[in-house]
């Protein structure tokens, strides 16, 4: 004969006194809505739908503090980078272009050395 599952509140309530919010939430945990027959489910355990309700309540409040950290790093690596872009040095300007064209400049020097002979001699 095989063995019966328990319902799904009881398996919820089996994962959560474990503190194995993982499988409760595989389960079907934070879609739990209670019913006025899950009190009577166990015995044990009268206050099993506020137990839930609980567990729900403590997951949806980390899940919102982790988003709250989540975007205050964000948040914070934001203004980081601005502040670093308005220490930055400025770009360099391009480099300075020497005044005269590479031909020029030889000519310029040729001419020079001449008109130096010439008065040297």
């Amino acid at each position: 004969m095989a063995e019966r599952t328990p319902p799904l509140p009881l398996q919820l309530l089996a994962c959560v006194l474990e503190e194995d919010l993982d499988a409760a939430i595989a389960l079907g945990l934070m879609d739990y809505a209670p019913s006025p027959a899950d009190a009577m489910l166990d015995p044990r355990f009268p206050d099993l739908p506020t137990r839930l309700m609980q567990a729900q309540s403590r997951l949806r409040t980390a899940w919102q503090a982790r988003e709250r950290y989540r975007q205050r790093n964000a948040r914070l690596a934001r203004r980081a980078a601005e502040r670093d872009a308005r220490r930055a040095p400025p770009p360099p300007d391009r480099p300075a272009a020497p005044a005269l064209p590479a031909a020029a400049a030889a000519i310029l020097a040729r001419a020079k050395a001449k008109a130096a002979g010439r008065s040297d001699g």
